[in-house]
């Protein structure tokens, strides 16, 4: 069966776009993807059966996003991968690249 996990829409100890500021939308796609790309380079590619991606959420407010890993639940190596991926004490903090990378996008505040 598919299910997934949300793992959150940027490194737990960062600060990040927040729901009703100016270009929220636009801000947190763009740190979504340069999270999925951190993850991706400190816990690999997702195997078989797994998938990290941006998933849009419904709020009283408005729409918010977070990446979230798709796995199938028959598959251990995927729901393994899932679960270390929403657990990782690594991704606490944007390494490096992903500063780079939000840099390179006018994102300062974010590094």
């Amino acid at each position: 069966m598919r299910d997934y996990i949300t793992i959150g829409s940027s490194p737990s100890g960062v600060n990040c776009a927040s729901f009703g500021d100016d270009n929220y939308h636009s801000r947190s796609r763009i740190e979504c993807r340069a999270f999925i790309n951190q993850i991706t380079r400190v816990m690999g590619r997702p195997p078989k059966n797994a998938k990290l991606g941006i998933k849009t959420f419904a709020h009283d407010f408005g729409n918010y996003v977070e990446v979230v890993c798709f796995y199938d639940t028959n598959d251990e190596v995927a729901t393994k991968y899932a679960f270390d991926v929403e657990s990782s004490e690594a991704l606490e903090y944007w390494d490096d690249i992903a500063v780079d990378e939000l840099k390179q996008l006018g994102f300062d505040a974010f590094a």
